[in-house]
């Protein structure tokens, strides 16, 4: 076996070959490995890292394919404001613009401030994505932030590390020691085909456009889901720059930074007059539906960064830059029929099905309706003539609807009153709705086992946080579902032991896989009312909720008679610190730390499922299964908690090596204590594994106790030893 310093140039060795592969093949188009290759080496990267972890390092190639989820998102201040830009629907306001700026460099008042030449303007696509500030320290990739407010923003560096075409590491010779580069990332607009294909083909709601998509895609904890969605970056612009010499003017940072390795747009140009500008323009619209990434108009720029900083900013938005927006392609088409579609979480989303109509490129026949609320708004009618749009929109979206063609027999678009697909009741949301339908935003079927949501919620079902099968994973899920073995329902998962031979005969389901499943299938029946409950998907009830319910109602058959006021304003579970009992009811001294989620509008539609056919049925074939619906956590508010994390708020960081943390948190909270899962004044105790890091800094420096894990040890066996 070769050694550790042979093992470790091996590392550095395809670190440095794979780095130069990705901006080859993403950057300059000039790839010089196959890809078969770079799978291989990459996965020999990975090996080796796995056997070395004390040579990791979080800007290697290996995070292209995304590493661990991250607990929660950072806010950090931008070393410079993100400033937003103006911008013009009007060509005659851009000419406008263009003299105005030139009068402030002295062109027209003969004060020769910048000498002979006029000021130089520079022209390129405004990309329709997300704003990013991507921070490099002595060459080193070190964060990317979001916009935010301008002013800070929230630090997504776990999702940017998986952008293939980002540079990592450059060379800290041909770089200053600080660079801040700003720029736009997107997913590129096969990409989202893709991607809204699969989902429609998985039943979920489709993204409405790659700027949205691309923002939720970023703000995952996971960055998996970014890695699996192949994001595009593409630079525009300069944050922090501690090298004031590095480049005199924007289109000379531009060229260095691709000289770099990151990516820059093909399509800038240099102008002069308004002319020239207007000219640019017709040109990026005339090209810009045959670009891989969304463009909603032009940017112009002043090219000077001495020219810049001479003109300055407002308190908005630099007055050096504006952008031109092109505007929506519109045109009319009628209104056929609205198909009412169920996503996996139960919303259900209007859709149109139009005469066909050739709009940006495309013919159109289907159309986004948004939502109900949108729907009333407008008033539509089957039959109307409709305005459609595409905008920066990819998806096309109804917008309008000319009143004076409506046809006499019209019918007005009505929303479903139950379920189109299982006929349970439906949540509307805002509550406010109910009496004013303009006001509605969202329709959910609220039945956990309707057939269009079934297939997300048995993967959640089985997840370790919840009924924790932990050999009945999603692939599993899927394998079976494909197959003809009945699992359309939780309680089929409880009836697999009936389709053994079946099982067996499944790719990919060996003798001893079927028989692990099977036990971890019956050791879950033993889970409790909690997990059960945490584990259906049930609207606004999650673990927390759920653990709070059975900590008041010994078992399912107490809650399910419970009244409506038993369980708001989620009296259930809440605590007076004086003397650490629970209530039921509303008592004005209730600790609001101890609010658990259910409130005076979300406790009626718990109630409302509880009481509903479907969820009667789904907790009688549990009954009938053997499952177990008693609570593991009920607590006697007769019976005050008397020990030591009573009422305590509780962290938890570093690793622990006799619990997994979601285990002492259960732990924990069972004996009245509050988790949280960030530090704060209001901590009471840290409980610290080994490698504790930041959080045990911050507990340190606000002077929170912080214990050991044998500490923590110690005092739950006294208390189990006393009780």
């Amino acid at each position: 076996m070769p050694d550790q310093p042979s093992q470790e140039a091996r590392i550095l060795e395809l670190r440095a070959l794979l780095e130069r592969a990705n901006i080859a093949y993403y950057i300059d188009a000039a790839p010089f490995m196959a890809d078969t290759e770079f799978d291989t080496l990459l996965a020999e990267l990975g090996e080796l890292e796995a056997e070395h972890p004390e040579l990791a390092d979080p800007n290697s190639p290996t995070v292209r394919v995304g590493g661990s989820p991250i607990t929660g998102f950072t806010t950090l201040a931008h070393t410079i404001p993100m400033l937003s830009i103006d911008n013009t629907y009007n060509e005659q306001e851009i000419r406008a613009w263009i003299t105005k700026t030139q009068s402030a460099l002295g062109a027209s008042s003969g004060s020769d401030l910048f000498g002979s030449d006029p000021a130089a303007f520079i022209c390129e696509p405004k990309i329709d994505g997300v704003a990013l500030s991507i921070r490099y320290e002595k060459g080193i990739f070190s964060r990317a932030l979001t916009r935010g407010d301008g002013t800070q923003g929230d630090d997504v560096s776990h999702a940017i590390r998986t952008i293939k075409s980002l540079p990592l590491k450059l060379d800290p010779e041909a770089v200053a020691e600080i660079l801040e580069i700003r720029g736009e990332v997107y997913i590129p607009l096969p990409e989202f085909a893709r991607i809204n294909q699969e989902r429609e083909d998985a039943g979920d709601d489709l993204f409405m456009n790659p700027r949205n998509a691309c923002a939720g895609t970023i703000k995952q904890l996971d960055p998996k889901v970014a890695s699996a969605r192949n994001l595009g970056f593409i630079a525009h612009g300069i944050g922090e720059l501690s090298d004031p010499t590095y480049a005199d003017s924007f289109s000379i940072f531009c060229e260095k930074i691709k000289a770099l390795g990151f990516p820059t747009t093909e399509h800038r140009s240099t102008a002069t007059t308004a002319d020239e500008i207007i000219e640019a323009i017709h040109r990026i619209d005339t090209l810009r539906h045959d670009l891989d990434y969304a463009t909603d108009g032009v940017v112009i720029r002043v090219d000077s960064f001495v020219q810049q900083e001479h003109l300055g900013s407002t308190s908005k938005s630099p007055r050096w830059i504006i952008a031109y927006k092109f505007p929506a392609e519109r045109k009319t088409t009628k209104l056929i029929a609205v198909d009412h579609q169920v996503g996996k979480t139960g919303k259900i989303t209007p859709r149109a099905t139009l005469e066909p109509v050739l709009l940006a490129g495309t013919t159109v026949s289907h159309a986004t309706l948004h939502n109900y609320g949108i729907i009333r708004q407008r008033d539509l009618h089957l039959g109307d003539t409709v305005e459609v749009e595409k905008a920066g929109e990819i998806i096309p979206q109804v917008v309008g609807v000319i009143l004076d063609q409506r046809p006499g027999d019209a019918m007005a678009v009505r929303p479903p009153d139950h379920c189109p697909t299982c006929d349970a009741p439906l949540e509307i949301e805002p509550p406010e709705a109910i009496e004013d339908p303009t006001l509605e935003t969202v329709r959910r079927c609220m039945n956990p086992e309707c057939p269009a949501q079934i297939r997300e919620k048995l993967v959640w079902f089985v997840g370790r946080r919840q009924m924790e099968i932990d050999t009945l994973g999603e692939s599993t899920i899927d394998l079976i579902r494909a197959s003809d073995i009945p699992l359309n329902h939780f309680a089929d998962i409880y009836s697999l032991k009936d389709h053994r031979d079946a099982l067996l005969d499944l790719d990919r389901m060996g003798e001893k896989k079927v028989e692990n499943m099977l036990a971890s299938i019956e050791a879950s029946k033993s889970r409790g009312l909690a997990k059960l409950l945490a584990g259906m998907g049930i609207r606004h009830v999650g673990a927390s909720t759920a653990k709070a319910l059975a900590k008041v109602f010994r078992d399912y058959d107490e809650l399910f008679g419970a009244q409506v006021w038993q369980l708001m304003p989620m009296a259930v579970n809440r605590m007076i610190k004086k003397d650490r009992k629970f209530y039921l009811g509303t008592d004005e001294k209730l600790d609001a730390e101890y609010e658990t989620g259910l409130g005076a509008d979300t406790a009626p539609l718990f109630y409302a499922y509880l009481h509903s056919d479907p969820a009667i049925e789904t907790f009688s074939q549990f009954k009938a299964l053997g499952l177990d619906l008693s609570s593991h956590d009920y607590v006697d508010a007769d019976q005050p908690l008397n020990n030591p994390f009573a009422g305590k708020t509780i962290v938890l960081t570093g690793a622990l090596e006799h619990f997994t943390r979601p285990e002492l948190t259960d732990i924990l909270e069972k004996y009245g204590a509050k988790c949280s899962g960030s530090v704060s004044k209001n901590t009471d105790i840290l409980i610290a594994g080994e490698k504790a890091g930041s959080k045990l800094a911050k507990a340190q420096s606000l002077g929170v106790e912080v214990w050991d894990e044998t500490k923590a040890r110690q005092i739950l066996d006294s208390i189990n030893k006393s009780g």
